[in-house]
């Protein structure tokens, strides 16, 4: 009867036992699903992505009396195709920025009907790429115009810029070639040269000079070959302040 009576109270302790242990392995149940990992679009826009994760500027954002072009994002290039896709807005680092709205500043101090007209902006290596292959001169002369996409270019920054002066109705003041010529009546360096031999007018270098003097005032530099384009910075300090857009 006693070993009965064990049994029966053994058999008791193992079910009280196990109903105990079901009820601490059970989740706790609320009202709201608890969720550790917060939502992060797998995918964003070329804009999205500039802007949030490379903090880059959008220069329409920053000043309307600086007007947006990019060839880059049309067909009229030297390519001839759109090799931007969906980057519309012209985009660079905060210290170009500041640097071109300043820019701006003076040009409408001087001329309240005048504006920068952006062509290029915040480059992606991949396009540098497309550019690298498609510029057919040789190599010392292509990296005149075109940076090698190993060493990355300061548009990959976001820290150069091509631009020229237009009015308030679009017109494009006359620099003496287009955007991405090349050739030498693009060069800044032998303008006198260009203007005794008739390949630019005094009125063309007059144009040059003042989109130099508003460009230069505010510490961006010109370079020889291109008189469209300015650096905020040189290629090493742009490297070591901001990422590369890829």
């Amino acid at each position: 009867m006693a070993a009965r009576n064990c049994i029966t109270l053994f058999a008791f302790l193992l079910f009280s036992c196990e109903k105990i242990a079901q009820k601490k392995e059970t989740p706790i149940q609320t009202s709201e699903p608890i969720n550790v990992t917060p939502d992060v679009p797998k995918t964003c826009s070329a804009e999205d992505r500039l802007a949030s994760y490379y903090k880059l500027i959008d220069i329409s954002n920053l000043n309307p009396n600086i007007f947006v072009n990019l060839r880059y994002s049309d067909t009229f290039n030297f390519l001839h195709t759109d090799i931007y896709g969906c980057i519309e807005n012209a985009y660079l680092s905060d210290t170009a920025a500041t640097m071109l709205n300043h820019a701006q500043s003076l040009l409408t101090q001087k001329d309240s009907s005048l504006h920068l007209l952006i062509w290029d902006a915040v480059r992606p290596r991949s396009a540098q790429w497309k550019m690298w292959y498609a510029v057919k001169m040789p190599l010392e002369q292509k990296v005149r115009y075109v940076s090698n996409p190993r060493n990355g270019s300061i548009h990959n920054y976001g820290c150069a810029v091509d631009l020229t002066i237009c009015k308030t109705d679009g017109t494009v003041l006359d620099m003496g070639t287009d955007f991405d010529h090349f050739g030498i009546e693009a060069n800044t360096n032998n303008e006198a040269y260009l203007l005794q031999n008739q390949m630019i007018t005094k009125e063309q270098l007059q144009n040059r000079v003042l989109l130099r003097s508003v460009m230069q005032s505010v510490g961006f530099r010109s370079i020889s070959s291109e008189w469209w384009h300015f650096n905020a910075c040189s290629r090493s300090l742009a490297a070591a302040n901001y990422p590369i857009v890829e």
